[in-house]
């Protein structure tokens, strides 16, 4: 039964972050912590997240900005594995404040940028794909941090869920090997994040019909919306953590 329930989130879970590109972890992690504890659901969401991102990169593969991704993971994977180590000594309850309120302010400074129609480089996505991946090596979840990321750089729709996910595909590698490598994830562990990842495959999948019929405005008020609840979010974390 505990299987199931997790399977059923997984797949909502899936479905709705199959859509936005985000929002996977935000809703599966509370319930490995409870299913499961603490101590496994950070590692559980890793191998999961590996899955997830695959999911998105094989459901639009054709639409991967492979320039994009080089100039993200390249520097990125590096420092998710030097974050991994550091969460086993460092709290994150002041990463998680300091993320919420990135995450919030992202918002009005996509609206900015839009007005002044100003974009982000390759080598800007570089920049944050080392300070992003060192994050997600710390925290549960950053995807929302790289959502702004990828909208900055132009893309949209299709384009943006791909690329973020093949960009994001390496850097959950990265973590999940450093945890192996540390003790973190035995074979048991390993296996209910197979189990949370399949859930999380399928939902990505069910996803890409509605992405298709999505007015890009329209998704980028969708993606503004997440990102405040995900700032929001962790804010609560941080508050509940005290």
């Amino acid at each position: 039964m505990n299987f199931l329930f997790v399977c059923a989130v997984g797949l909502a879970a899936g479905t709705i972050s199959g859509i936005v590109g985000t929002g996977s972890s935000i809703m599966l992690v509370p319930v490995l912590v409870y299913e499961f504890g603490p101590k496994e659901a950070v590692p559980i969401m890793a191998v999961a997240a590996v899955m997830a991102n695959l999911s998105r990169v094989l459901a639009w593969w054709r639409e991967v900005d492979w320039r994009a991704c080089a100039a993200y993971t390249i520097p990125g994977i590096p420092a998710a594995a030097l974050g991994a180590r550091t969460l086993l000594v460092l709290p994150s309850r002041a990463v998680d404040i300091a993320i919420g309120l990135f995450l919030m302010a992202m918002v009005p400074a996509r609206h900015w940028l839009a007005r002044h129609q100003l974009t982000i480089s390759l080598w800007h996505l570089a920049i944050g794909g080392a300070i992003i991946g060192y994050l997600t090596g710390i925290v549960v979840s950053t995807g929302p941090l790289s959502v702004p990321l990828f909208l900055f750089y132009g893309l949209t729709k299709g384009a943006f869920l791909a690329t973020e996910a093949a960009s994001s595909l390496g850097v959950f590698l990265s973590k999940s090997a450093t945890f192996q490598r540390f003790g973190a994830l035995d074979a048991a562990v390993a296996l209910k994040g197979l189990i949370a990842g399949a859930s999380l495959m399928s939902g990505a999948f069910i996803a890409k019909r509605f992405v298709l019929k999505l007015d890009p405005d329209l998704f980028r008020r969708i993606m503004d919306g997440i990102m405040i609840a995900a700032g929001l979010s962790m804010l609560w974390n941080a508050a509940y953590a005290s």
